[in-house]
């Protein structure tokens, strides 16, 4: 562990590079194309020096008009979900078909597996300090016991041997394998395996075709990562982008025989661009404290959670260290990593199109209805509240990490039935006028003033709308 930390102190130089913020003109160049390609022209983001980054309606907005949709740039389903819905790795569309979805989480349950995870009593105090904001969040299963059916029915339905009625109505993508072969990433279409590939999964795959120096490694950190908190795993997505991105302008710049090489810094500035635009701090700084740790065991907590972020790094080290990125293997730069993730992460939820089909068997005529039911009865009752199950999972999206909070917001973040993956949608609450700045919640708006700034607190700064200013002068 001591190595990886001790990094920092050689490639000091590179590191403040990393972290500096981009001038403000590459900055506003950025977003302005990033704005175009989304082909999201009611809005813009604009800098300020006091208070950074907001986005701005340079058009009016109605009530419930869409704002934006914004693509993922590194985002992961948590694992515990990946029992109950099977989606595309890189654009998190369900695929496979109703009968799959349904089977396979049949299948889980009867091995006694689900999405929600089991308490140990072995776990360690580190492990009682990190699993409020890991993995152990995540479990929301139903625990009731519900009807069992037939292993040769389970497996009749996840193997396309058996059809349900009315599914031709919910047709999901084919699921395609990894092109590495590691069995663990499915897509619904080639050109998402292209760009999953080419954007991270190279590195982080496991199977044969990984280009990791060490799967092994790689099969170690994502262990750890499972077992502590799966924002890890985002975090290595990052550094994984960042460095297929360089490999590629390298090879770029090589090909077009430039006659002045690009300094190599240079071309590591640029690959991680797209990471460098979000607002960071360390993960051990600005995490919140969970509830149950007490004030005065606050630094010892903090310092828990630095050595656990190191552990997690040197693994990632082991996996797929490159030379000539060796500046994003840095204990800060990693912890930068995952404190911008902590602070700028929306959740991403993907409904699940077995929900839709259960609701539409429900409002089918009564004759039909009824008949249907004779064979859909079984199976809804044997998954119980689990048919209804999200995707659910964290991501960075670059344009909406750039919306303010306000405690009487503007916006909000709400799929509509169109909302097919995992792209974030940002819609108007109420309507928006012209250079008015879009707002969006961080918190649940509706607590008291007091318990909103404790947890605005998180985020480093002290609300001001209007509402707290009112509230404010009420306490």
């Amino acid at each position: 562990m001591d190595s990886v930390c001790k990094t920092d102190e050689k490639i000091a130089a590179d590191v403040a590079a990393l972290l500096a913020p981009l001038p403000t003109l590459q900055q506003q160049e950025y977003f302005n194309k990033l704005i175009t390609s989304r082909r999201c022209n009611g809005i813009e983001v604009k800098l300020n020096e006091t208070i950074g980054k907001g986005v701005y309606a340079n058009s009016e907005f109605q009530e419930d008009e869409l704002i934006l949709k914004d693509e993922i740039l590194v985002g992961i389903q948590h694992s515990s979900n990946k029992v109950d819905c099977l989606v595309c790795s890189f654009c998190f569309r369900f695929v496979g078909s109703i009968e799959k979805q349904i089977g396979r989480k049949l299948y889980f349950k009867n091995l006694g597996v689900s999405g929600c995870c089991d308490g140990d009593s072995s776990e360690s105090e580190e492990d009682e300090f990190v699993k409020y904001n890991g993995n152990e969040e995540q479990c929301g299963g139903s625990s009731s016991s519900h009807t069992t059916l037939p292993e040769e029915v389970v497996s009749s339905l996840m193997n396309g041997e058996m059809a349900l009625p009315h599914t031709d109505m919910f047709p999901l993508p084919s699921p395609l394998s990894c092109p590495g072969g590691c069995q663990e990433a499915f897509y619904c279409s080639e050109s998402c395996a292209e760009a999953d590939w080419e954007g991270s999964h190279a590195l982080l795959c496991t199977g044969e075709r990984s280009e990791s120096i060490s799967r092994e490694a790689l099969g170690e950190f994502i262990k750890h990562a499972n077992d502590t908190n799966d924002i890890f795993l985002l975090a290595a997505k990052a550094i994984a982008f960042t460095i297929l991105r360089y490999r590629k302008m390298k090879a770029e710049h090589v090909d077009k025989k430039a006659k002045q090489s690009e300094p190599k810094q240079l071309l590591l500035l640029e690959a991680w661009k797209p990471v460098s635009i979000g607002y960071k701090r360390r993960w051990w700084d600005c995490i919140a404290l969970p509830d149950d740790v007490d004030l005065s065991d606050e630094g010892a907590f903090r310092m828990q959670i630095k050595n656990l972020a190191c552990t997690s790094l040197e693994l990632l080290k082991t996996a797929i260290f490159d030379k000539e990125c060796e500046a994003l293997f840095s204990l800060e730069i990693y912890g930068n990593i995952i404190g911008m993730f902590e602070l700028n992460n929306l959740d991403l939820v993907v409904a699940s199109p077995v929900e839709d089909y259960f609701l539409y068997i429900d409002d089918l005529p009564d004759t039909e209805k009824e008949e249907a039911e004779e064979i859909t009865r079984p199976f809804l009752d044997a998954l119980g509240d689990e048919y209804s199950d999200c995707c659910q999972g964290t991501a960075f999206f670059p344009l909406q990490s750039c919306m303010n909070h306000s405690c009487c917001p503007n916006a909000k973040a709400f799929k509509r039935e169109e909302d097919k993956d995992g792209q974030a949608v940002i819609i108007a609450l109420r309507c928006i006028s012209e250079n008015e700045e879009v707002t969006i919640s961080y918190i649940d708006e509706e607590l008291p003033y007091k318990e909103r700034q404790a947890l605005l607190a998180d985020y480093g700064f002290s609300c001001k709308c209007s509402k707290c200013l009112e509230d404010s002068s009420s306490v």
